[in-house]
């Protein structure tokens, strides 16, 4: 017993380890990779703002200048542009609070829009205080409904019909899934948005289109459309897109996580403490009914 607690202590402290490393080394690259454009572009403002000031030098000083910029960023940061046009873009109509509401119940919080007033505060503190677990709660019932007819039932049907191995049927279906959902829900919506926002180009659009199924929301890309008589619309599209895109990449990582050989390697670092065989029949027959890739032993 001492040796095999021994041994899992171990596990721990390589796990901890690789992901220290792992945050260690995307840190590092972000860095090298960051750090020149951002002296670039800190360059630049300079540059433009010595401009500004030689080129008005009689009727604007660098106080007034410094004031104006604060007060831009500042409406910026609360989601208002400060742009001569910009009164045209509603930040707070109703398919926008819409689309703030989404992405604050998904947890994106992309951050380009934000409330304004101290009521507008609290009732997202309360809001997203109920809202979250709830929307927790329905993507769990929902994925529960889901997985065995997209994921479960395709395998076994493909096993019975055909004859093949249970273990290599799973795993071919979760690439299959994984490519599905990668087409369906960041390269075909990429295209959209490329073809959509005038400032996008491809790149732009899949790392929008990624960053916010996976919840990340940085915010520093969110579409905005060229028509305004369609903006309404084209926000309540997005809103529904990242609902639906969100639960496909449930569906899709759920799926990989039930595969063997994932499970496999999550019961490495698993605490090797199991209740009795018998009652772990038991949870497999209980469990029989939902995704249980990992339970399906592959056939020969």
């Amino acid at each position: 017993m001492e040796p095999a607690s021994r041994l899992r202590r171990w596990r721990y402290a390589l796990l901890l380890c690789a992901y220290a490393l792992f945050l260690a080394l995307g840190a590092a690259v972000f860095a090298a990779l960051e750090r020149p454009p951002e002296r670039a572009l800190h360059a630049g403002l300079r540059a433009a703002r010595a401009r500004l000031l030689a080129r008005h030098a009689a009727c604007l000083d660098e106080p007034q200048l410094a004031r104006l910029l604060q007060r831009l960023l500042a409406a910026r940061s609360y989601g208002a542009a400060g742009l001569a046009n910009a009164s045209a873009d509603e930040t707070w109509e109703f398919t926008s609070a819409l689309f703030f509401a989404a992405s604050v119940l998904t947890t994106t919080g992309y951050g380009h829009t934000v409330p304004l007033s101290d009521g507008g505060k609290i009732f997202c503190v309360l809001y997203s205080f109920l809202g979250i677990p709830l929307t927790l709660l329905f993507l769990a019932c929902l994925l529960r409904h889901l997985l065995p007819v997209l994921s479960f039932r395709p395998v076994q049907y493909i096993h019975i019909r055909w004859g093949f191995p249970q273990g290599h049927v799973a795993l071919a279906h979760a690439m299959a899934l994984g490519l599905a959902t990668l087409g369906l829900f960041i390269l075909i919506p990429a295209i959209c948005f490329w073809a959509l926002e005038d400032n996008w180009n491809f790149l732009e659009s899949v790392y929008f289109c990624f960053i916010s199924l996976s919840t990340i929301g940085l915010g520093d890309y969110v579409p905005k459309g060229t028509s305004p008589f369609l903006h309404p619309l084209y926000e309540l599209s997005i809103t529904c897109y990242l609902l639906v895109g969100l639960l496909a990449m449930l569906v899709t990582l759920e799926t990989a996580y039930q595969l063997r050989e994932v499970q496999a390697l999550v019961s490495f670092f698993a605490p090797t403490h199991n209740p009795p065989r018998d009652n772990d029949d038991r949870l497999e027959i209980l469990r029989g009914d939902q995704l249980a890739l990992a339970t399906i032993s592959g056939s020969t």
